[in-house]
């Protein structure tokens, strides 16, 4: 049985602080939460909460639930893995599992997760920041033939240097 100690100190560091995974999943709120342009207190209204709440979230002082993730991924208009992406392997071999791990097992499951690492194009901030962009464009015929032009230049063969 675990003492009062010990569940107080769950999901976090031995040494109480908070835990680099939750950390990593504060700092993807945020980044996700400044691209769309919402203030913590916009997003707390939405959620209905507070903006200390979200803060605290943001900061990984308070640990994220799933039913909460879940509903943050539906205002942040994103999916749930939004918010694991990126992340050091210095920052996963911190999680409550691999902090439990012997270090033989602990190399196997990085190993593992590295080959599965999937560098989708889609969640990258330069990505979320062009679609934002793109979508700010009130002139929705300019926004097409934007769109248009990076079509054709992404089908083009034409490879330009960088100092060109």
């Amino acid at each position: 049985m675990k003492t009062i100690q010990e569940k107080s100190r769950r999901g976090r560091l031995a040494e109480g602080t908070p835990n680099p995974v939750d950390i990593h999943v504060g700092q993807r709120i945020k980044l996700r939460r400044q691209v769309l342009k919402l203030s913590q207190q916009q997003m707390a209204q939405k959620m209905g909460l507070t903006f200390q709440q979200i803060q605290k979230y943001e900061k990984g002082a308070n640990r994220v639930g799933a039913s909460r993730l879940f509903d943050i991924s539906r205002v942040l208009g994103v999916s749930m893995d939004f918010f694991f992406e990126d992340m050091a392997p210095s920052v996963e071999v911190q999680s409550p599992m691999m902090l439990t791990m012997s270090e033989n097992r602990k190399g196997l499951a990085l190993k593992e997760s590295a080959e599965s690492f999937d560098d989708d194009p889609m969640k990258r901030k330069e990505t979320l920041e062009l679609v934002s962009a793109y979508y700010k464009i009130n002139n929705r015929k300019i926004a097409k033939y934007l769109f248009d032009l990076i079509v054709a230049v992404s089908k083009s063969n034409v490879h330009l240097s960088e100092d060109e």
